[in-house]
């Protein structure tokens, strides 16, 4: 598994994602607050492990690939 969530990416996802579980839990109910919760959770997860695998099935990803420095 490798990365493939930029930063930016994974902090909008958290954000997010907590966003969506305290919404709804706060303010939904029924079928609205399972589906934002579930939704929210996997923002969460996604941002935090770095890893999105529709990214990987599409080929695509916000992770800038490092480049290291040249040797002297």
């Amino acid at each position: 598994m490798r990365l493939n969530v930029g930063t930016t990416d994974r902090i909008l996802r958290v954000v997010g994602g907590v966003a969506l579980i305290l919404i709804g839990f706060l303010a939904l109910a029924g079928t609205a607050r399972v589906v934002a919760s579930l939704i929210g959770v996997v923002l969460l997860a996604t941002g935090g492990s770095g890893y999105c695998p529709i990214y990987s099935l599409c080929g695509r990803g916000t992770l800038t690939p490092r480049v290291d420095p040249p040797d002297r």
